[in-house]
């Protein structure tokens, strides 16, 4: 595994500026219909698209004042260090998550985000926040249901690491990301889903070794629940895996705000 250096101003590419009335991400049925004057909000407060590589920081811990972003396309992943460099993932982000409420206003953040593949961000100012309260109660709303949903997932994530066997942790993960990620696709991951995380991602959020995390997905593969090929995630048996994560309902995602 390679460690990210932090981004330099160069590095942050600019992305062609697509109008939120316009987001490829609004139609899909996952996200919620919003009224005209809500999008318009959005735009408003938008400030760029920005465009990353593979393997960067969006959001560095300890950053002061970081922005506040949608995840537009690509994957990425919130994680938290010790001073040895080991690492803790504390969840994956997919398109249309709303990245950095966590950080308080004008504190520094606790965690740092990096991009899983290449992905493009919609920016906007950290006092957006205020502004999204302030001139839209509904929409106000809409930023704590995301906060509370990603809250969620890292319950979830706890829960595996605390509880959960090596083989539940995996089938665990690879379901609700499969789920996740086959809702972004008009054949709901009937062709499979993007799959770029490497087994040390893998391990570093699950808290498992390399080795183990690598003889356990051999081992779930080789009794065909699931296939990992060309960096896509096939399902092969999804009911088994459910059982064997104990997985609470079908995993897939609820219908969501888009900000």
């Amino acid at each position: 595994m390679t460690s990210s250096a932090s981004a330099a101003p160069d590095e942050r590419e600019p992305a062609a500026a697509l109008p939120c009335a316009q987001c490829p991400l609004r139609p899909l049925a996952l996200f919620q219909a919003h009224e005209p004057a809500e999008v318009e909000l959005v735009q408003s407060l938008k400030r760029r698209d920005m465009r990353l590589p593979v393997g960067h920081t969006l959001i560095q811990e300890g950053q002061v004042d970081a922005p506040l972003y949608t995840l537009q396309a690509g994957w990425a992943f919130r994680f938290k260090t010790l001073s040895d460099g080991r690492r803790q993932i504390l969840n994956f982000l997919l398109a249309g998550d709303f990245i950095g409420v966590q950080q308080k206003m004008g504190d520094a953040a606790a965690h740092g985000v990096e991009t899983l593949t290449e992905a493009v961000f919609c920016v906007f100012q950290r006092d957006s926040l205020w502004e999204i309260h302030r001139r839209s109660p509904s929409m106000g709303f809409n930023v704590t249901w995301l906060t509370a949903h990603e809250e969620s997932l890292v319950d979830d994530t706890l829960l595996s690491v605390g509880r959960r066997s090596a083989e539940e942790r995996i089938a665990m993960l690879l379901i609700l990301l499969f789920k996740r990620a086959a809702a972004l696709q008009a054949d709901a991951g009937a062709s499979g889903v993007p799959f770029p995380l490497t087994q040390q991602h893998v391990a570093d959020a699950l808290g498992l070794s390399l080795v183990h995390t690598n003889k356990t997905l051999r081992k779930l593969e080789r009794r065909g629940l699931h296939h990992i090929g060309d960096g896509r995630l096939f399902m092969r048996d999804v009911k088994a895996l459910a059982r064997l994560a104990d997985l609470y309902g079908d995993g897939r995602p609820p219908v969501r705000p888009l900000v």
